[in-house]
């Protein structure tokens, strides 16, 4: 735990192997020469892994902490988190129930309907968020007060889980693993991830690195404002539980949101993604995912080829992690 002081205020389950691994793409594309990849991808022990490990390392032991025996989560028909939940939770004796909205079908989420209705999720198909919305009592009567997680696990202790990783980084780049990044781009699928990383780029010093989230759902509010508030919170609680921080202020201009390779909307692939992923694969040997990563990926793709990166490496952060 990299704030000791907090151990006996805010556990943290060790579920994956840190720090993930840097190293440079040197292969993907001609115009972008100095362009590092982080790979959460291989942050995982087990089950499913990717940026989800390290939220639920900071959200299950609260939820033991508060002796719940159920999580209530929620999602898409193939959602990730969904079954990284089920799956990390159960290795801790607590059982996962699922609300899922509706996503463009294809292989991927027909496989991943079929690992969850095996996981011995609890699964309800609201299809739409307002019916969710609409469920949400009977679903919390029905088991029994669970825990309630956002969608992606995006909740102020989720939100430490990349608060870590940016400190991580930090530690890398003084080590001599890979430059200082002028930025760092991640796709944005319920902001966890990105605010964590503008927070904890904060707190390690970084101030100067840009943070380029792509968003890659109209689901949910995931505008600058929603991110940075998320940020906050996680500041408040890591206070609130005894960390010594000082002072932080999180520079609004150091946080760009980018929605130009969203595409059709949440779960629709695109012909610039499903290009950078091929590319990724072929060059590089990087497994992407096509409604995630890859729309990320393209970005990169993108704002290099037209100049439009800051100046210096660029930093691609893989959040994707089947297993």
């Amino acid at each position: 735990m990299r704030f000791p002081e907090l151990h006996d205020t805010l556990g943290r389950f060790t579920l994956g192997h840190g720090p993930s691994p840097v190293r440079l793409l040197s292969h993907l594309m001609s115009t972008l020469p100095s362009l590092w990849l982080k790979d959460d991808g291989n942050y995982g022990n087990g089950g499913w892994g990717g940026n989800k490990v390290r939220k639920l390392e900071w959200v299950l032991p609260e939820v033991t902490r508060q002796h719940r025996n159920a999580i209530l989560t929620f999602g898409g028909l193939g959602t990730n988190w969904g079954l990284a939940a089920t799956l990390y939770a159960r290795e801790v004796g607590v059982h996962t129930a699922l609300a899922l909205i509706d996503q463009p079908v294809d292989d991927h989420v027909e496989a991943q309907l079929d690992r969850l209705r095996t996981s011995g999720a609890d699964i309800s198909l609201t299809r739409s968020k307002a019916r969710t919305v609409a469920a949400m009592p009977y679903l919390y009567l029905r088991h029994r007060r669970p825990y309630l997680l956002p969608a992606g696990g995006s909740s102020p202790l989720g939100v430490l889980g990349y608060v870590e990783a940016g400190l991580e980084l930090a530690a890398q780049i003084h080590a001599g693993a890979m430059p200082a990044p002028s930025s760092v781009v991640t796709a944005v699928g319920s902001g966890g991830t990105v605010a964590g990383l503008h927070l904890g780029l904060t707190l390690a010093g970084l101030t100067d690195t840009q943070v380029i989230g792509i968003v890659v759902n109209d689901k949910l509010r995931l505008d600058h404002r929603a991110i940075t508030s998320l940020a906050r919170r996680a500041i408040r609680l890591l206070r609130s539980r005894g960390a010594n921080l000082p002072l932080t202020q999180l520079p609004a201009g150091r946080l760009t949101l980018l929605r130009d390779w969203l595409g059709a909307g949440y779960g629709y692939p695109t012909r610039k993604g499903t290009h950078a992923l091929q590319l990724a694969r072929d060059a590089e040997h990087l497994d992407l995912d096509p409604v995630y990563t890859a729309k990320a990926m393209a970005a990169v793709l993108d704002l290099a080829g037209s100049g439009r990166l800051p100046k210096g490496p660029t930093l691609y952060l893989h959040t994707y992690g089947p297993r």
